[in-house]
């Protein structure tokens, strides 16, 4: 049986796109991000920071392209380091166009360890053709790269005196195109129509997000300000990390049976609590053809987020 947390002021992972500003804007981009995608302020910046939880084990900086916002990363960066004092693991995911060795060095005495390069696949402009080049320029600052995939594992993601590299992108069956059913992805009609797959099982799902789950770090999303259970995020965000504590808010969400379920990665039993019925929810997810667009319409018809209450017997 899960042992319920009941202190949030502890995170083992967060996951936050600071920016949706890229030099890129890819036809599976789930968040909108490009040239004019959205940003926030240096002020809102560091008002999340003052409100994040005082222990987070691994902070994944994201975006966007977080160095199409260098300034404002540098800046992010050493909030961070001030607050943390090193006891967190920083990661930066990034495309790794603009990736000099100059701005390595810089990134490195900010205090980040693990570099992914989530760009290599047939939906960025360069297709990885930029691999070779990229783990020359590691190479040269002594960062190993024979860690290709992320450091996701629940027991070992933490090394802090480690320097390391991977990479990855997006397919057909797994990650961004595969199976988010959102922005330029649903746009382009390149999303996941496969009601079977349950996405919110996976790392970067649901699941875990308030207490963690087997070979899963506990991690949440905030999407700029958007404090999400998963990368896509719900139809509504739980809160607004710039005005908001984030334990708080995790606090608010927790004794839900809604989010409760959500935790447990079964989107389709979430409904229960206030009638609906999981029967209904499988026979409206086989029609929507894919489990976020099923939570999309359980959010906006059915419950309210804001004030934490069914919509369903109103």
């Amino acid at each position: 049986m899960t042992v319920k947390k009941t202190d949030f002021n502890h995170l083992e992972s967060l996951y936050w796109v600071f920016t949706q500003l890229c030099n890129d804007k890819c036809d599976h981009c789930y968040n909108n991000s490009g040239p004019q995608g959205q940003r926030m302020s240096d002020k809102e910046c560091v008002s999340i920071i003052q409100n994040l939880p005082d222990h987070i084990d691994r902070i994944i900086l994201s975006g966007g392209e977080p160095l199409a916002e260098k300034k404002q990363l540098y800046l992010i960066l050493d909030a961070l380091k001030e607050k943390y004092q090193g006891r967190s693991q920083i990661m930066l995911q990034t495309n790794g166009d603009l990736l000099t060795g100059k701005i390595l060095d810089q990134l490195i005495s900010k205090g980040v360890t693990r570099f992914d390069i989530a760009s290599i696949d047939r939906y960025h402009k360069k297709a990885g053709d930029h691999l070779m080049h990229l783990a020359e320029i590691f190479d040269s600052r002594g960062v190993d790269g024979s860690e290709k995939d992320p450091l996701i594992d629940k027991e070992t993601y933490i090394i802090p005196s480690s320097l390391t590299w991977g990479y990855w992108g997006a397919t057909d069956d797994m990650w961004l195109g595969g199976n988010w059913a959102r922005g330029r992805a649903i746009e382009k009609n390149i999303w996941k129509k496969d009601p079977t797959h349950n996405f919110c099982k996976v790392l970067s799902g649901g699941i875990g997000f308030l207490n963690g789950a087997k070979d899963i770090p506990q991690e949440i999303s905030i999407q700029l300000w958007r404090i999400n259970p998963c990368c896509p995020g719900t139809y509504k965000a739980m809160g607004d990390a710039r005005m908001e504590k984030v334990s708080d808010v995790l606090q608010k969400v927790a004794s839900s049976p809604i989010f409760q379920k959500i935790d447990e990665g079964d989107p389709l039993s979430m409904g229960e609590s206030i009638g609906i019925t999981r029967e209904f929810a499988s026979q409206r997810n086989e029609q929507l053809q894919n489990i976020c667009l099923w939570c999309d319409e359980f959010f906006k018809m059915y419950f309210d987020i804001e004030n934490m209450k069914s919509k369903f017997q109103e």
